[in-house]
């Protein structure tokens, strides 16, 4: 892959980024941080009691990560589908409780980075499954649900290429 092809695909991941909610955004940074353990959550988004609760909450779920990512089936056999799907599933299900994944695409994002590329055929029914599960309000299952395309759903492939951008929490500088 040339260097052009990489930086043009790079672009279109953070213009895709920059096209969720605030929420979403601020969400998917904070859970690269945990997920990938690129720093302490809580020194870096801990700014109130509750932040922090839901921060040590989503370390204890993201302990998982590790090994769903040993998981993800090449062959797509029953014992390997169950294995990954179930605890994928209780993954998303954590991250779309809390409502502020409002759509699949700022799911779809999170977990290619979170598990890589080989996940990608797999986060469309993962993501159908949590959203339906009664954890998630009616209003914003609905919410959820509606926001995947026919296209994501039917997909008769999906990439193999990793994700490129990984969105890092900046400080809010003043204006000179």
């Amino acid at each position: 892959m040339t260097l052009a092809n990489s930086a043009t695909m790079a672009i279109g991941e953070m213009r895709e980024f920059a096209g969720f909610e605030p929420s979403e955004q601020r969400y998917i940074k904070r859970s690269l941080d945990i997920g990938l353990g690129r720093c302490d959550a809580f020194q870096l988004w801990g700014d109130s009691e509750a932040e922090s609760r839901a921060i040590r909450r989503q370390y204890v779920v993201y302990q998982d990560l590790k090994a769903l990512r040993t998981l993800v089936p090449h062959h797509d056999e029953p014992v390997e589908l169950e294995r990954f799907i179930g605890k994928l599933i209780g993954l998303a299900v954590h991250d779309l409780e809390p409502e502020r994944i409002v759509s699949f695409s700022a799911f779809r994002f999170l977990y290619e980075r979170l598990l890589g590329a080989d996940a990608r055929p797999y986060l469309p029914a993962a993501f159908c499954a949590a959203a339906a599960l009664p954890a998630i309000r009616p209003e914003h299952r609905k919410t959820l649900l509606q926001s995947l395309s026919e296209a994501a759903a039917t997909a008769p492939g999906w990439s193999g290429r990793e994700p490129s951008f990984y969105p890092e929490f900046i400080e809010d500088v003043e204006a000179a």
